[in-house]
């Protein structure tokens, strides 16, 4: 069983979303701010930078030296941890930037928005590689494939598409949620799992993306699909909970909710702290961290 260890309070709106870097989360809130946070005790450094609009991700990448921050504005900045200091700043999309993920394989940066375009960095010079305009609606999540050779993307349309890593070619597209796919795992050498507005989790072929069972999963969107282990898988949801699932028989072997210190709101996205704890964050402007006892 997972039990709540530690609860990080101090932003005064809805956490959107979070990263670690091994020693600190980073989160983006409804506050405008993006801070750092001590998970052994709790507390906020000095880290801590105001933006004119919401930044709805935060993501850690190049070995967690750089950090990027997209904003509700379409606004993409780029932070260097160690000097503390803004290094470039974007504004290559013109609206919400929703999921932004590295594929460490070809050292690229993939960044997405609620027009459904992708642009491409190079991680070392921070140049645009290219920008893919999808018109496939907002994107929810981003992801990279386990061997760096592909990478998924996940939209409001309901479809999931796979691009090659190298000529950003679409290999595959197919229809995974009514009303819009919004998260991704790759659980095994042979499976993968989707998310969606229908509050379901599919799991799917990695090689031929047929359908081989559908769970209904939570009782609203499903926004974060996290793999701790090679036995053990969390889920995220809007309706409130997390839930934590055995990743062999595909079975629900725990529910996180408000009466088990979980969350009053809305579960926005989870982090890997280790395989044996998580992190969670929430609208109701709290993270907490969980822990295998």
């Amino acid at each position: 069983m997972f039990f709540n260890i530690q609860n990080l309070t101090g932003h005064s709106g809805a956490v959107y979303s979070i990263d670690f870097d091994g020693e600190f989360i980073y989160s983006g809130s409804a506050d405008k701010f993006v801070v750092r946070w001590n998970i052994e005790d709790g507390t906020q450094d000095s880290f801590a930078i105001k933006f004119p609009f919401t930044p709805y991700v935060v993501k850690l990448f190049n070995d967690n030296s750089l950090l990027a921050v997209g904003l509700a504005s379409g606004d993409l900045h780029i932070f260097n941890l160690s000097e503390r200091k803004e290094v470039k700043f974007f504004q290559q999309h013109r609206t919400g930037i929703f999921a932004i993920t590295e594929n460490q394989f070809s050292k690229h940066l993939y960044v997405a928005d609620a027009d459904g375009t992708v642009s491409v960095w190079n991680v070392q010079t921070l140049d645009l590689v290219i920008y893919l305009p999808l018109d496939a609606g907002k994107i929810r999540s981003i992801e990279t494939s386990a061997d760096g050779k592909s990478f998924y993307v996940l939209a409001q349309d309901g479809n999931v598409r796979v691009f090659d890593a190298q000529t950003f070619n679409e290999m595959e597209l197919f229809h995974a949620h009514q009303d819009g796919a919004t998260a991704f795992l790759e659980l095994s050498n042979h499976l993968v799992l989707t998310g969606g507005k229908d509050a379901h989790i599919r799991v799917w072929d990695k090689f031929t993306f047929k359908e081989q069972q559908s769970i209904p999963a939570h009782n609203y969107v499903i926004y974060d699909l996290l793999k701790l282990n090679d036995e053990v898988f969390v889920s995220a949801s809007r309706d409130k909970t997390i839930k934590v699932w055995n990743s062999h028989s595909l079975k629900v072997i725990q529910r996180i909710e408000r009466k088990d210190q979980g969350h009053k709101h809305s579960v926005n996205q989870l982090v890997k702290i280790s395989e044996k704890s998580f992190a969670s964050c929430s609208d109701d402007g709290t993270i907490k961290v969980w822990k295998l006892k």
